[in-house]
């Protein structure tokens, strides 16, 4: 396993983890590790473990603020739907839910959706942590990220985000024309 990769092709499609050292050789260290990063992503490795503090921050934050579009989209659209049933007269309630859906799902899809970043989730349980290779970080707060799979996920809020934006293009329709 290679743990300073130089180029795609230094990657196994097997592989289990890459480290990002945080290692300053020279002033264009930092475009170094975010080019290891992008190569680590596009190559599909299961564990990418970041040691330098700033890039992590920057990509544990970019996955932040897509699970935050996701759930909102997901949560939002469900309230429109349910909300929509149950008060069918109070519009004030389910539309503005249901725009908000539609607006973070294509917010979601225009920005993040073909991103490689956004397969992959932080890593919290310290118990999963634990079986990492501690003994060759150089850092003592590394960003763990682990690849998943996004399809049902990605599926889940697009659907439910559609069937919000249709139930609310629907409700306005039918007020319109009573």
């Amino acid at each position: 396993m290679a743990d300073k990769p130089s180029s795609a092709d230094s990657f196994a499609q097997n592989q289990d983890y890459v480290i990002i050292h945080e290692v300053y050789e020279h002033e264009n260290a930092q475009e170094l590790f975010e080019n290891e990063l992008d190569i680590a992503l596009d190559a599909g490795i299961k564990t990418i473990i970041i040691e330098p503090s700033k890039l992590g921050d920057e990509t544990s934050g970019w996955i932040t603020i897509g699970n935050c579009l996701h759930k909102t989209a997901v949560l939002s659209g469900l309230g429109c739907l349910i909300g929509g049933s149950i008060w069918p007269e109070k519009s004030m309630v389910y539309l503005p839910l249901g725009f908000v859906s539609v607006v973070c799902a294509s917010v979601y899809g225009v920005s993040w959706q073909f991103d490689p970043c956004c397969k992959y989730q932080v890593e919290h349980s310290l118990r999963k942590l634990q079986r990492m290779p501690i003994h060759s970080f150089t850092s003592t707060t590394p960003v763990v990220l682990v690849r998943k799979d996004d399809k049902r996920r990605k599926i889940l809020h697009n659907t439910i985000s559609l069937a919000a934006g249709a139930f609310c293009v629907w409700k306005m329709y039918k007020s319109y024309i009573q």
